[in-house]
């Protein structure tokens, strides 16, 4: 049986992760944030029919299927103050979404997550983000290569520059790069999906990249086990509930009444008192209402 693939979404300050996830879930998280900076791990969890509903006629078009049971999204926070934070999200990422703005580029924070994608060896998609901002581009929700045809000469020319720009930055990184219709080997090329979080064009093509890449090249390492374990994504005081933990389980099924070993400088061992799961499509920082359960499984 195939667990959710774990996605973490990595970007300098400012370039868009939350508002791509924002776009995903219709939220508008990233409006609430302290000085619109992302401040601490935030997971959702996007079920199967959601995918399906996404991206099901750019699936259909290339004869897939949506296989995966749902995706589970891990949002860092953008900020050098949070490379501990960031690093802690990337590390369990089965695929890592590195967002970057296609008016900047490649920035200090992007560096340093192309940085932690080298050496944890994880496979990642560059959505290029912001293609709304270009001059005489007309961005709306939907497909990125549909509108694409819709535009103007001029405004196809300025992307294209943009985009080959920030593919040769890339490049000097030693990454080869292109558009993701585009790559003929996904094993060797990293593919770039152009996209707007706040309009939500080029979302299906994106989901549709992560859940391709999944279902053909980690279908083995995304097999559940009877093997309980997780980590620890933070610590904190909740108002009724005490000292909880926000984690994240990919292997085996924690129940209520185990007992949980976390390892870090020193070993803790304690009970699991409750375990409360937000709900699908909800972001885990600001979502006030959790189910409690019995059991959760990878």
């Amino acid at each position: 049986m195939m667990r959710q693939p774990i996605v973490t979404i990595l970007a300098h300050v400012d370039h868009g992760k939350t508002t791509l996830l924002d776009a995903l879930r219709k939220t508008a998280v990233a409006e609430r944030e302290a000085g619109g900076i992302t401040q601490a791990i935030g997971s959702t969890e996007v079920p199967r029919d959601v995918l399906e509903k996404i991206c099901g006629p750019l699936l259909e078009k290339f004869h897939t299927t949506v296989d995966v049971p749902g995706l589970l999204f891990i949002d860092t926070p953008g900020h050098e103050a949070f490379t501990t934070l960031r690093r802690r999200g990337g590390s369990i990422a089965d695929l890592v979404v590195l967002v970057v703005d296609i008016m900047e580029g490649i920035m200090p924070q992007t560096l340093e997550s192309i940085e932690l994608l080298r050496r944890e060896k994880t496979p990642f998609i560059i959505a290029v983000n912001k293609i709304d901002r270009l001059q005489s581009w007309h961005s709306v929700e939907g497909s990125f290569l549909e509108n694409y045809e819709k535009q103007s000469d001029h405004a196809k020319q300025l992307f294209e520059e943009h985009f080959y720009a920030l593919m040769n930055q890339f490049s000097q990184h030693g990454f080869s790069c292109d558009r993701f219709d585009r790559v003929q080997d996904f094993r060797r090329n990293v593919c770039a999906v152009p996209m707007s979080g706040k309009t939500g064009e080029g979302l299906p093509e994106l989901i549709a990249i992560i859940i391709g890449l999944a279902q053909q090249f980690l279908k083995q390492s995304l097999q559940t086990t009877d093997k309980s374990e997780g980590i620890v994504l933070e610590v904190k005081d909740v108002s009724g509930l005490g000292k909880t933990l926000d984690t994240v389980i990919y292997g085996g099924t924690v129940r209520k009444n185990d007992y949980l070993v976390i390892a870090g400088s020193t070993f803790i061992i304690t009970k699991i008192k409750a375990l409360l799961v937000p709900p699908s499509m909800k972001d885990l920082r600001t979502e006030k209402h959790f189910e409690n359960v019995d059991e959760c499984a990878a």
